[in-house]
């Protein structure tokens, strides 16, 4: 078997000095890797009962998708301003090396609805937190957030309480 962990590259100053970037793509380029990595979201998003999965761009869309496929459910993306067709809401959020947004569709969750959250990594919480805020802005619950890696120092987890997180590599 694969060993997950040691497929993912370290790349250091990307996007810019000082950050330590942790390069999936060789992930995504060994199918038996990532067939791991689908099985164990899959295994962890099932439990929690979801109704809807969605993905952050861009790689929470590579994660995401098969994993709304494998649960037959519906796949929501989470896109950049101005990405959407249709009417949206949008969330700002500060990164650990700038700010941005993300907007989904206005009509994408309804009450009672509950919302599996993929990406491919968790560091400040940002982000996911971006996310969470218009899942449940929309009167949908957040039911977990999964992430293939987990930057531990960083605080995403608590910054995300008491919303479910669930990490498949901690570093």
């Amino acid at each position: 078997m694969t060993d997950i962990k040691a497929l993912i590259r370290d790349v250091p100053d990307f996007p810019k000095p000082g950050i330590l970037f942790r390069d999936i793509t060789p992930v995504l380029g060994h199918p038996e890797a990532m067939g791991k990595v689908v099985d164990a979201l899959v295994g962890v998003a099932s439990l929690s009962g979801p109704t809807h999965v969605i993905g952050i761009e861009s790689r929470g869309f590579i994660l995401g998708v098969p994993v709304a496929h494998r649960l037959r459910l519906p796949f929501v993306p989470a896109r950049k301003p101005g990405k959407l067709p249709r009417e949206t809401r949008r969330a700002e959020y500060a990164l650990e090396y700038g700010t941005d947004a993300l907007e989904i569709h206005a009509d994408a969750f309804r009450p009672g609805d509950r919302v599996v959250i993929v990406d491919d990594l968790l560091a400040t919480g940002g982000t996911a937190d971006a996310v969470c805020r218009l899942v449940e802005g929309l009167g949908a619950s957040v039911a977990g957030v999964l992430v293939l890696i987990e930057l531990t120092a960083l605080g995403g987890v608590e910054r995300l309480a008491p919303r479910p997180v669930h990490a498949l590599l901690k570093y």
